[in-house]
């Protein structure tokens, strides 16, 4: 093993010092191994980066590093079929890949005690896995990816943009010319030869970058990872990719009627350059310039002047081998994409006439700052970081490089980047419109070659394996065995404080030093629940108009004072709370608070902002009926919940009640609903109680109480029968499960008991219905179990998208696993479920995202500051005999609803013989409707 000098980074702000160490060296079967230590957390980090994405793939093959991704979670010669999840999150960790069209990685977080067995099951994968891909295997794992697909491209409005793009800008054979997700065809065509091959080349040591980040000791981390990888021979080498650029000679501007679309969407691509030269960041800033915030000239002539769309987005993609420009925008429902592009070049000449200001480079400036340090706020975070920057830019030093690159961009490199790739160049452009509304396209396009999936009859397919046993590679030390487990790191709950204002404010809050940010929340109480049902979608429109100015900041000032600032403030409805949340450098506090008390304390009613926000979220609901997703969940509410409960219609709104609100409403629920009296305050960061409270002055001082009353709904919980309701979606490449009824409260004392029992049926990925339906059947990318709650009784559910040919199988599966659970699971079962959620804990207080959702759970429910010992004790304490107890109160397949929102023409039929009580056709409002609605 040779090792280089420790490189010590450290990373400067305007104020502050912030490092992170790290040594780096490389074992010698070229292996580089990256070490950070971070001793906040009782927890590691290891990630495992392979120089292999799509762009290593070959005509044919597409697709094939995704799908390759999927297959080291099945099993190695040391590690059994669908273990490594189950392993990994026994000992109470996390893990997952990604692939890209650069790159693969793997990464796990567990307590710091499983650090050597992390590293035993990473190696056995990259070293000792060949010989257990057998037949069998691969093609449930086709099989998976192809639902992946279908969910993910297939079955979503504009699914196929990216395709169509990518294959008119890249020229045929460049290594962007394909979807990382592959098309269908060469996923059912790769062969385990295929894998073989795949593996040799890219899966070995030399081509594999490993970042451990987190509390370990570096003499024993680097003793382990010697001992794990040292041995694992070097395979191919794996030559760097050239850059790769492209231009273009000719605009291509295409179109194609989307199945799943309700508004027609434009996007415009520019071909640009690659990742870290200069002009990269200078791209990245003209995206910000050009469609974020109302000062960008894209907002000002598409929303403001000629109302075509309520959003704006540009963003600039710079890969390792080349980039691109995109402009991307959602109509409003009907408009004309003609007008569209027209309406972006306009922008584009008024970007020309109006210039930038120094002020504008230094807000995005701000922003980035303060993007910096969220991305390095947990070890994961840091691993993703110094992973990514060794194997793209050589070495993690280059942090600091890329940090100074952003500093130095300058307005006039902004202007120079617009030139050279955008103004006047040809681009390539889509036009994706909603069936039958061919006359929105814009103008000179021509059809799109988008190959839809023919979904038929499913085939059930047996492969036999040849030889059922594994050939194990020659080892220095005995892998067949998992490393023996160190005790477990103690629970320790960070010491938190409260407080209660004058005004009656609740304040919450815990000290954390690691960065210089603060995260905090305020939560008014009420929400969607305040909302009259004639007058649904008030409190949710609330939220959005009183971002848009203040009595002394028009919209934009005040969007610009948040900007510069470096701070995000975002304010979002929930079913029970209105939520003000931001994220802020600590320096910047004291004025992004004076801002929260004016947006609180100051609204402006903006009339035109008011307009602006009504035809916005008129367009969201509409939309949302072409999404598989959200009908399924908003006519599953209005199913158990019934027509006289708010929580039966979304938070939104419709399109009727939204129509009917007036400014009038807002300022009345206003005046009526917001008070320091059901208000709860909560801060995380490197900041004290004494500053907190010091920073608080203007709310508790100016922000007068008033008593508010909360409605309550009765529950008609009395469902006594199974039903089948179908949402026809004619066409669909998968079918939305959703299964369920209403459950408990998250104040029953019963809850946290039935959240540690559904954990085996469906509350992860080793979870029953996944195993069945995922790793055993190959049916759906995945599926999932969960009980909802809060001070209303929340739903039991059982959901998952499944293939479309697959979707009444899929249903009886459910009701059979659910059904079979309340027999009792076995004891290695109940052991796993305590070891996953108690070990977990040692995650649980890393971020302060997930301190501020600890302290809003206190709040909310008025938990003691210890309440996560009394979820330990209730998870020690069960035995298999309550575990069954439970499951047969709160699971009675007989009883439940059973929604599938999928193709009605080849999926309805079948449910009527299938035993259940009613089966009804239902239209996406959850209204019944007549079987002749459905397009045979």
């Amino acid at each position: 093993m040779t090792s280089c000098k420790k490189e010590d980074t450290k990373i400067a702000s305007n104020e502050t010092q912030f490092s992170i160490d790290f040594e780096k060296y490389e074992l010698e079967n070229g292996l580089d191994v990256v070490l950070h230590q971070d001793k906040s957390d009782p927890i590691v980090s290891v990630a495992i980066q392979y120089g292999v994405g799509s762009n290593r793939e070959k005509t044919g093959r597409t697709g094939f590093a995704h799908l390759f991704e999927h297959m080291l979670f099945q099993e190695s010669e040391n590690v059994p079929q669908d273990q490594f999840f189950k392993k990994i999150q026994d000992l109470g960790g996390t893990l997952n890949g990604g692939t890209w069209k650069d790159g693969t990685i793997y990464y796990e977080v567990v307590p710091n005690n499983a650090l050597e067995t992390v590293l035993w099951l990473e190696s056995d994968r990259m070293g000792y896995l060949i010989n257990t891909v057998t037949e069998s295997a691969f093609y449930n794992q086709q099989e998976v990816v192809q639902n992946e697909k279908r969910q993910r491209v297939d079955n979503n409005p504009y699914g196929h943009t990216s395709w169509v793009l990518d294959k008119n800008l890249y020229p045929k054979g460049h290594p962007y010319s394909w979807q990382v997700i592959g098309e269908l065809e060469d996923l059912q065509n790769a062969t385990v030869a295929d894998v073989k091959e795949f593996y040799d080349k890219f899966y070995g040591p030399n081509n594999a970058t490993l970042v451990l980040a987190g509390d370990f000791e570096l003499e024993d981390a680097k003793a382990l990872i010697e001992k794990y990888f040292g041995e694992i021979k070097k395979r191919q080498e794996v030559t760097p990719l050239p850059a790769q650029p492209i231009t273009i000679s000719e605009t291509k501007r295409l179109y194609h009627e989307d199945n799943f679309a309700s508004a027609p969407q434009l996007n415009i691509v520019w071909p640009t350059t690659q990742q870290y030269v200069d002009d990269a960041y200078a791209l990245d800033f003209l995206a910000e310039l050009l469609s974020s915030g109302k000062k960008a000239p894209l907002y000002k002539v598409l929303v403001k002047e000629k109302e075509l769309t309520s959003r704006t987005t540009a963003y600039n993609r710079a890969q390792e081998l080349a980039g691109e420009f995109h402009i991307s925008i959602t109509a409003n429902n009907g408009k004309s994409l003609k007008d569209v592009e027209a309406g972006i070049f306009e922008a584009f000449e008024l970007f020309e006439k109006e210039g930038i200001q120094d002020k504008d480079i230094e807000r995005i400036k701000a922003g980035l700052e303060t993007s910096f340090y969220n991305g390095i706020s947990s070890v994961l975070g840091k691993s993703f970081q110094l992973a990514q920057y060794n194997v793209f830019a050589g070495t993690p030093k280059f942090i600091e490089q890329d940090i100074e690159n952003i500093k130095k961009v300058t307005k006039e490199d902004v202007m120079r980047v617009y030139e050279t790739y955008l103004k006047g160049k040809p681009f390539v452009m889509t036009s994706f419109v909603p069936k039958g509304q061919l006359d929105l396209v814009a103008d000179n396009s021509v059809k799109a070659e988008v190959v839809e999936e023919e979904i038929k009859e499913n085939v059930t397919k047996t492969v036999v394996d040849k030889n059922d046993e594994v050939v194990k590679t020659p080892s220095k030390i005995d892998r067949s065995v998992a490393p023996a487990q160190g005790e477990s790191p103690k629970l320790s709950i960070p010491q938190s404080w409260t407080a209660e204002l004058a005004n009656g404010i609740q304040v919450y809050g815990i000290e954390q030093n690691e960065i210089p940010l603060v995260n905090f929340s305020l939560v008014i109480e009420g929400g969607h629940l305040l909302d009259a049902i004639e007058k649904n979608g008030v409190a949710n429109l609330m939220t959005d108009i009183m971002m848009e100015g203040t009595v002394n900041k028009t919209p934009e000032e005040l969007e610009e004072a948040i900007e510069l600032l470096g701070a995000n403030i975002n304010m979002y409805t929930t079913n029970e709370s209105i939520v003000i949340r931001g994220n802020t450098l600590v320096r910047n506090l004291p004025k992004t608070m004076e801002l929260i008390k004016e947006i609180l304390l100051e609204p402006r009613w903006d009339e035109e902002e008011f307009a602006r926000i009504k035809t916005s979220t008129i367009n969201q609901i509409t939309r949302s009926n072409s999404n598989p997703n959200q009908v399924a969940n908003r006519v599953f509410n209005k199913s158990l919940y019934g027509k006289d409960h708010i929580f039966s219609y979304p938070a939104s709104g419709t399109v009727a009640s939204v129509e009917a609100i007036t400014i009038d409403d807002l300022k009345d629920f206003y005046t009526k609903n917001f008070s320091p009296s059901i208000s709860k305050f909560h801060m995380v960061g490197n900041i004290t109680k004494e500053k907190t409270l010091e920073v608080l002055k203007g709310l508790e001082n100016d922000w007068q109480a008033k008593e508010v009353e909360i409605p309550t709904y009765p529950i008609a919980n009395t469902r006594d029968k199974s039903s089948l309701f179908f949402v026809d979606i004619p066409n669909a490449k998968q079918s939305v499960i959703n299964i369920g009824y209403i459950a408990l409260p998250r104040t029953d004392k019963d809850f946290y008991p039935v959240e540690v029992m559904n954990y085996k049926l469906g509350g992860s990925f080793s979870g029953n219905v996944n195993l069945v339906l995922r790793e055993e059947k190959g049916y759906t990318y995945g599926a999932r179990t969960g009980f909802s709650g809060s001070k209303i009784p929340g739903t039991f559910s059982a959901s998952s998208s499944v293939r479309t040919n697959t979707t009444g199988e899929s249903v009886q599966i459910f009701k059979d696993e659910i059904a079979t659970y309340k027999e009792g699971i076995s004891a290695e079962d109940l052991e796993f479920t305590k070891n996953a959620l108690i070990k977990s804990n040692a995650r649980r207080f890393e971020t302060q995202g997930s301190l501020l959702g600890m302290l809003q759970e206190m709040s909310t429910y008025n938990l003691p500051a210890n309440y996560i010992e009394n979820e330990e004790s209730i998870i020690n304490n069960m035995t298999l005999e309550q575990h069954k107890k439970l499951a047969n109160k709160y699971l009675d397949e007989s009883k439940m609803l059973y929604l599938v929102v999928g193709d009605a023409a080849t999926q309805f039929a079948q449910f009527k013989s299938m035993g259940f009580d009613e089966v009804k056709l239902v239209s996406k409002e959850g209204e019944e409707v007549p079987l002749e609605t459905v397009k045979q």
